[in-house]
């Protein structure tokens, strides 16, 4: 599959490298063709992925995972083109979070969130919030936590949705049955906000390599 991959950070780099490594066309998008990170990125993979602009990244991917900065992904999104983004499924992975702040707050919650701002800003692209609950590593490789734990997805798309689980699933290697659909995007709202705790779960177990397990009575 030929996936387009926003972002040239922590998260962009361990999705896009895991995605290379088990045979996918890949392009990581940044705001320009040739960043450093970008390239330092594709030296890391031997040269197997592609680098270029949010633009070039969208227009290449079947599939799209945005993963910048939370603060600018609706601004890097504007930067991939509507047109870019139409028809096909938007992976958010971002989470709205101000860094200046210690610890981070959410720059807005409660009433909105970045899954929902995204899926109206482009109401032709299918948004899917998922994988922003956990670490990078955590994410292409849940075995990191030993045990059942559990991911959460929300989005307006029930195929897409299934569509996505199932992708997760093959790809990073999670128990399809650990994924949990919460329902339209608005539930980003529930997902987003759990950075406040997951935030100081880190701080107190001195480790990002934690999830959590639902248990059901």
């Amino acid at each position: 599959m030929k996936i387009g991959v926003l972002g040239t950070g922590m998260v962009g780099n361990a999705l896009a490298t895991k995605l290379v490594q088990i045979g996918h066309q890949v392009m990581m998008g940044s705001r320009t063709a040739s960043s450093d990170t970008g390239q330092e990125w594709l030296r890391s993979v031997g040269g197997k992925g592609q680098i270029g602009t949010f633009a070039n990244a969208a227009a290449f991917g079947e599939l799209i995972i945005s993963c910048t900065n939370g603060a600018n992904s609706v601004a890097a999104l504007r930067q991939a083109s509507e047109g870019n983004l139409r028809g096909k499924i938007v992976i958010d992975v971002s989470n709205p979070l101000d860094m200046s702040q210690k610890p981070p707050t959410l720059t807005f919650c409660n009433t909105d969130s970045l899954g929902e701002r995204i899926q109206r800003e482009f109401p032709e692209a299918i948004v899917v919030k998922g994988l922003n609950t956990v670490n990078c590593d955590v994410m292409v490789n849940p075995s990191v936590v030993p045990g059942d734990h559990n991911l959460f997805i929300c989005g307006n798309d029930v195929a897409a949705k299934a569509k996505v689980a199932q992708f997760i699933a093959e790809n990073f290697a999670w128990k399809r049955d650990n994924i949990v659909d919460l329902g339209d995007i608005s539930n980003s709202r529930g997902t987003e906000m759990y950075l406040a705790l997951w935030i100081r779960l880190w701080g107190k177990l001195g480790t990002p390599h934690f999830n959590i397990h639902i248990v059901r009575a």
